[in-house]
């Protein structure tokens, strides 16, 4: 994640065992430059000691509204106004109730009550207590009231359970936390975007595929998610999350991409192609294990569909991005590409420094000439990237 300009966020804690992911959440947003002050309910310090966060915040925690960390007393008042938002995580059905019918009984559900700034709240507890008929009321509730809800994923839960109610990872947390922070350029704007390498089958267990690990897509689809972007992801196998937001189909081969873009195509109005999709696909796979024989395999390929070049050639097109992955002559060879394809941006690397990489650097081609990203890693490109999309698509619309 890269640093944003300097924020003030207090941080709730309530009392669940999810108050140990708050730990990690302070150490990653004091990373990206954010000022972190916590506050505590008495139950959460069951869960997670003042002393770990105050480690970790470099501040003060605060829990008793009448301690003496604040003179008059007003630490609701003091907390609330020199924050840039609230985020309450873990936020458990008891607190999330009280937030609801503004009750102010301790510390931290008063300065909720009394903020006049932004609040985001991260759900976590059992499946059963968030699928209670008052639990979801409530959260309807804080939605009508503008509360930002963030989560909850599904999965194993402290109590041996399995379903909704586990609360969003801390990585998840912070990026989104990141996202509403970022100015919403793409807000009501539909992204499409193809990530990720295709995998080709020969037979039941072979295949042809590529390096492709997916991260400069994914990367592209948080940026545009913070820009407030609703995105559609395509991806091919990749072992990398979902970011948090984007509706993700998973697809194997090239054939399947190309379905689903034709498929969402026409209800999108920004297609980014940064797939590495597999140029040729085996003409007769085998259903079954070929065996190794002493003689040599001959197979037969058929070229994959262009799925960049029938989005680009539809009558009312998309705006349309492209990627080049390139071992030399990289200039010459994007700017040919994009010529080919005929698309306004075509963003291009070298594959020795960018496959499997965390950074990379990127040479943008548009019709005012060549623009050159320098290293960074993929989310810092991925978001100069999307400025640069911005720019364009609003000047063509």
């Amino acid at each position: 994640m890269e640093q944003i300009q300097t924020k003030r966020i207090v941080l709730g804690i309530t009392g669940g065992i999810a108050a140990y992911k708050s730990a990690e959440l302070t150490r990653l947003l004091v990373n990206q430059g954010i000022q972190i002050q916590v506050a505590m309910t008495e139950a959460a310090c069951h869960f997670i000691t003042p002393t770990t966060m105050q480690a970790l915040s470099g501040k003060q925690v605060f829990i008793n509204q009448w301690g003496e960390h604040t003179a008059n007393h007003m630490a609701h008042i003091n907390l609330s106004r020199a924050t840039d938002a609230i985020i309450i995580a873990p936020a458990t059905a008891d607190f999330i109730a009280k937030l609801v019918h503004g009750l102010a009984d301790d510390l931290l559900s008063t300065l909720c009550l009394a903020r006049n700034c932004p609040m985001l709240v991260a759900p976590a507890m059992n499946r059963q207590m968030w699928e209670n008929p008052a639990t979801q009321r409530n959260i309807q509730q804080l939605v009508a009231d503008g509360v930002t809800i963030l989560g909850p994923a599904n999965g194993t839960q402290a109590c041996g359970e399995e379903g909704m109610g586990r609360m969003l990872e801390p990585s998840e947390l912070a990026r989104a936390v990141l996202t509403f922070f970022q100015p919403k350029l793409l807000s009501g704007v539909k992204v499409l975007l193809t990530a990720g390498p295709t995998y080709e089958a020969i037979d039941a267990v072979r295949g042809i595929t590529n390096r492709s690990s997916g991260k400069m897509g994914y990367a592209i689809a948080q940026a545009a998610l913070e820009l407030g972007a609703e995105v559609t992801l395509i991806s091919g196998p990749t072992a990398l999350p979902c970011p948090h937001g984007a509706a993700l189909m998973n697809i194997t081969s090239a054939a399947e991409m190309f379905e689903l873009v034709q498929k969402h195509v026409t209800d999108t109005d920004i297609f980014i192609s940064v797939a590495a999709v597999a140029d040729y696909r085996v003409a007769q796979p085998s259903e079954q294990k070929i065996k190794k024989s002493t003689g040599g395999l001959t197979l037969e390929l058929l070229p994959n569909p262009d799925i960049l070049g029938y989005v680009s050639g539809l009558p009312k097109p998309p705006f349309c991005v492209g990627f080049a992955a390139e071992s030399h002559n990289l200039y010459e060879y994007a700017a040919t590409k994009r010529k080919t394809k005929k698309i306004p941006l075509l963003a291009a690397n070298l594959v020795q420094q960018a496959i499997g990489a965390d950074d990379n650097e990127l040479v943008l081609f548009d019709d005012a000439g060549e623009h050159v990203l320098p290293r960074a890693n993929k989310l810092k490109l991925a978001r100069a990237l999307l400025q640069h999309i911005v720019k364009l698509y609003r000047r063509g619309n």
